[in-house]
Protein backbone atom coordinates (compact mmCIF):
# COMPACT_ATOMS: atom_id res chain seq x y z
CA UNK A 1 0.00 0.00 0.00
CA UNK A 2 1.48 3.47 -1.13
CA UNK A 3 2.24 5.61 1.76
CA UNK A 4 1.26 9.40 1.06
CA UNK A 5 1.49 12.80 3.24
CA UNK A 6 -0.62 15.62 3.07
CA UNK A 7 0.94 18.67 4.04
CA UNK A 8 -0.98 21.60 4.09
CA UNK A 9 -2.38 24.51 6.87
CA UNK A 10 -5.91 24.09 5.21
CA UNK A 11 -8.05 21.38 7.14
CA UNK A 12 -9.88 21.67 3.70
CA UNK A 13 -7.60 21.10 0.87
CA UNK A 14 -6.10 17.85 3.23
CA UNK A 15 -9.32 16.60 3.56
CA UNK A 16 -10.57 16.77 0.32
CA UNK A 17 -6.89 15.04 -0.65
CA UNK A 18 -7.76 12.18 1.70
CA UNK A 19 -11.20 11.13 0.68
CA UNK A 20 -9.35 11.34 -3.18
CA UNK A 21 -6.56 9.10 -2.07
CA UNK A 22 -8.92 6.76 -0.03
CA UNK A 23 -10.11 5.61 -3.04
CA UNK A 24 -6.27 4.76 -4.86
CA UNK A 25 -5.78 2.48 -1.60
CA UNK A 26 -3.48 4.39 -0.16
CA UNK A 27 -2.35 4.84 3.69
CA UNK A 28 -2.73 8.95 4.07
CA UNK A 29 -0.52 10.64 6.93
CA UNK A 30 -1.32 14.78 7.26
CA UNK A 31 0.55 17.72 8.52
CA UNK A 32 -0.38 20.91 9.13
CA UNK A 33 3.11 22.69 9.19
CA UNK A 34 6.76 21.89 8.89
CA UNK A 35 7.67 20.37 12.51
CA UNK A 36 4.33 17.88 12.09
CA UNK A 37 5.25 16.73 8.30
CA UNK A 38 9.05 16.00 9.45
CA UNK A 39 7.91 14.13 12.14
CA UNK A 40 5.37 12.44 9.89
CA UNK A 41 8.26 11.94 7.83
CA UNK A 42 10.70 10.19 10.42
CA UNK A 43 8.22 8.21 11.71
CA UNK A 44 6.39 6.61 8.69
CA UNK A 45 8.88 7.06 5.89
CA UNK A 46 5.81 7.85 3.06
CA UNK A 47 6.53 7.17 -0.77
CA UNK A 48 4.82 10.42 -1.93
CA UNK A 49 4.45 13.95 -0.13
CA UNK A 50 2.19 16.72 -1.22
CA UNK A 51 3.46 19.61 -0.13
CA UNK A 52 1.75 22.89 -0.03
CA UNK A 53 4.91 25.47 -0.61
CA UNK A 54 3.08 28.30 1.02
CA UNK A 55 2.67 27.25 4.48
CA UNK A 56 2.89 29.60 7.54
CA UNK A 57 5.91 29.37 9.72
CA UNK A 58 8.15 26.68 7.87
CA UNK A 59 7.99 27.66 4.03
CA UNK A 60 7.40 24.55 1.67
CA UNK A 61 10.94 25.37 -0.07
CA UNK A 62 12.67 24.37 3.68
CA UNK A 63 10.38 21.43 4.12
CA UNK A 64 11.39 20.12 0.49
CA UNK A 65 15.13 20.65 1.45
CA UNK A 66 14.49 18.45 5.04
CA UNK A 67 12.74 15.68 3.01
CA UNK A 68 15.52 15.01 0.44
CA UNK A 69 17.93 15.84 2.96
CA UNK A 70 16.52 12.87 5.19
CA UNK A 71 15.27 10.51 2.37
CA UNK A 72 15.92 11.62 -1.23
CA UNK A 73 13.69 8.95 -2.99
CA UNK A 74 10.43 10.04 -1.50
CA UNK A 75 8.44 11.77 -4.11
CA UNK A 76 7.25 15.25 -3.40
CA UNK A 77 4.94 16.72 -5.63
CA UNK A 78 4.65 20.74 -4.61
CA UNK A 79 0.64 22.45 -4.45
CA UNK A 80 0.79 26.02 -5.24
CA UNK A 81 -2.15 28.54 -5.40
CA UNK A 82 0.39 31.04 -7.24
CA UNK A 83 1.75 31.21 -10.31
CA UNK A 84 5.22 32.32 -9.13
CA UNK A 85 7.42 30.82 -11.79
CA UNK A 86 10.91 31.08 -9.44
CA UNK A 87 9.09 29.72 -6.61
CA UNK A 88 8.32 26.80 -8.69
CA UNK A 89 11.72 26.40 -10.44
CA UNK A 90 13.21 26.78 -7.27
CA UNK A 91 11.48 23.70 -5.78
CA UNK A 92 11.77 21.39 -9.24
CA UNK A 93 15.80 22.50 -8.74
CA UNK A 94 15.59 21.35 -5.08
CA UNK A 95 13.94 17.65 -5.95
CA UNK A 96 10.66 18.08 -6.24
CA UNK A 97 9.08 16.10 -9.12
CA UNK A 98 6.03 17.78 -10.15
CA UNK A 99 3.63 20.99 -9.04
CA UNK A 100 0.15 20.77 -9.10
CA UNK A 101 -1.30 24.30 -9.46
CA UNK A 102 -4.49 25.01 -6.76
CA UNK A 103 -7.54 24.59 -7.51
CA UNK A 104 -6.15 21.21 -8.62
CA UNK A 105 -7.88 19.02 -10.71
CA UNK A 106 -9.08 15.34 -9.10
CA UNK A 107 -8.18 13.29 -11.75
CA UNK A 108 -4.71 14.56 -12.32
CA UNK A 109 -4.05 13.84 -8.39
CA UNK A 110 -4.85 10.51 -8.73
CA UNK A 111 -3.43 10.23 -12.07
CA UNK A 112 0.41 11.78 -10.44
CA UNK A 113 -0.08 8.86 -7.61
CA UNK A 114 -0.64 6.31 -9.90
CA UNK A 115 2.05 7.01 -12.02
CA UNK A 116 4.64 7.28 -9.37
CA UNK A 117 3.02 3.75 -7.74
CA UNK A 118 4.79 2.06 -11.04
CA UNK A 119 8.11 3.68 -10.37
CA UNK A 120 8.28 2.12 -7.06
Amino acid sequence: MKKVLIVDDQAGVRSLLCAVLQSEECQIYEAANGPQALYMISQYIPDFVLLDIRIPGMDGIEILKRIKETNSNICVTIMTAYSDENLIKQALEFGAFSCLSKPFDIEEVRTLIKRESSRL
